[in-house]
């Protein structure tokens, strides 16, 4: 008998729990949230774009426009756009750079250049196959979406998409991004096998366990890297960890697209038909 009242407590116990937990979900799907946030999570646009939608009334919640900014939506409303910003965003372009050494990503800093100055008419790839025609305005609001230190060169993308830059730099962002690396050991002999296993899996940057890498040789003094995150000097810092000195680094791929002929200093747009 003391069995069968002990299973049953145990049962009536785990049941509410189960129910509390069920009741705290349904709470949280419940809640409200900003409307710029629900549609950043719909994958609609970035935040920032969001904004200026719904400033211009160009957003329905279940139907009603809304242009108040800040305003509130339950996770079960339907959100849509008008047109216009649909037609709005298909302007919107994504220029892929052959960043080459002394640039930085971002804004200007301590008398080094930003990317975005390499973008203009002149320095367009003449094997660019985009139909897209080169105009200033289109400089406005293109940011990096992700980075690339001011002393590693390849591939850098800048875009005026949201939804790009979402994808590519975002929290839950799975995409690849491949990298050749120069190094030199600082110990005698060659790195460990051991070393080796480490930068794939292995290693702490900050206090919290790095994503699984795919490190390997491509001869003997330079590793692939791919990774799925983008810690500030993260390689260089990975390789330091072992007692590797990075001499160059050059990021080659993001997701499917790749740096490939692109030269050195010059741009080229992001085709309709490419993918990160």
């Amino acid at each position: 008998m003391r069995c069968a009242s002990d299973f049953f407590r145990t049962l009536a116990a785990t049941t509410a729990s189960f129910f509390n937990y069920d009741l705290q979900n349904c709470s949280i799907m419940n809640e409200p949230l900003r409307l710029s946030k629900r549609m950043s999570e719909l994958g609609l646009c970035s935040r920032r774009e969001a904004d200026e939608w719904i400033a211009r009334g160009w957003v329905r919640v279940d139907g009603k426009v809304v242009s108040e900014l800040g305003s509130k939506v339950l996770p079960s409303q339907r959100v849509t756009v008008e047109r216009q910003a649909a037609a709005e965003q298909s302007k919107r372009v994504t220029v892929l750079i052959n960043k080459p050494m002394g640039y930085v990503s971002g804004q200007a800093e301590d008398g080094y250049k930003p990317a975005v100055a390499l973008v203009n008419a002149s320095t367009r790839w003449s094997e660019d196959k985009a139909a897209t025609q080169f105009h200033p305005t289109q400089l406005r609001s293109l940011v990096p979406a992700g980075r690339l230190d001011i002393d590693s060169v390849g591939l850098l993308v800048l875009t005026q998409d949201g939804r790009i830059a979402k994808h590519l730099i975002g929290e839950d962002t799975s995409v690849e991004k491949e990298y050749l690396v120069r190094v030199q050991y600082s110990k005698p002999g060659k790195l460990p096998e051991a070393d080796l296993k480490r930068l794939n899996h292995g290693l702490m940057l900050d206090g919290k366990k790095l994503l699984p890498a795919k490190v390997k040789w491509q001869n003997e003094d330079q590793l692939s890297f791919i990774l799925r995150e983008g810690k500030k000097r993260q390689i260089r810092r990975m390789c330091d960890m072992v007692g590797l000195k990075v001499i160059g680094l050059k990021r080659v791929r993001i997701g499917n697209v790749k740096l490939g002929d692109l030269p050195v200093g010059q741009w080229r747009y992001l085709r309709e038909d490419e993918q990160f």
